[in-house]
C-alpha cells in the first residue's frame, strides 16, 4: 500500500466517522458505531468500510442496510470535504473484532475472579507444566 492511499483511508475513514456523528439521521444507525478500517482501492474507485457496533441485540444486517441506505449522502458529502479527482463507491462490512475483543476482556476477567477465589479458600492451583 502506498503512502498516499495510506492517508486517504484515513482521511476517508475520519470524515465517515464525523458525517455519521452529526449528519446522518437513519434511526438503525443511532447506536455506537465506529468506523474501524477503511481500504481504498488501487485505483481509488472503491473504498470498502469496515464497520463495528457496540450494544445489545444488534441486527447486523440492519446497519449494514442503513449505511447502504446512507451511502449516496455520505459519498457526495466525502467529495465535498476532499479535494480528490474521483471519490470512491463505498461498500460496507460488519466488523466484529471490538465484539471479540470485549467477550475475551469478559473471559479473562471471570478466569482472574475464579483464581483470586481459589486463593482465598486457601487452595492453591497447580501451575506447573508437565
Amino acid at each position: 500500500m502506498t503512502r498516499r492511499t495510506e492517508r486517504l483511508n484515513h482521511l476517508i475513514q475520519i470524515e465517515l466517522s464525523d458525517l455519521l456523528r452529526k449528519h446522518v439521521n437513519d434511526p438503525r444507525l443511532n447506536r455506537l458505531i465506529s468506523i474501524t478500517e477503511v481500504a481504498v482501492s488501487r485505483d481509488l474507485k472503491s473504498a470498502k468500510v469496515s464497520i463495528s457496533a457496540l450494544g445489545d441485540n444488534l441486527d447486523h444486517k440492519e446497519i449494514i442496510k442503513g449505511f447502504v441506505s446512507a451511502s449516496g449522502f455520505l459519498r457526495r458529502e466525502l467529495a465535498h470535504r476532499l479535494n480528490i479527482r474521483v471519490t470512491p463507491e463505498l461498500t460496507f462490512e460488519f466488523d466484529d473484532s471490538i465484539e471479540r475483543g470485549v467477550k475475551l476482556v469478559s473471559l479473562i476477567e471471570n478466569v482472574a475472579a475464579a483464581e483470586k477465589v481459589e486463593t482465598a479458600n486457601g487452595r492453591k492451583r497447580n501451575t506447573k507444566r508437565k
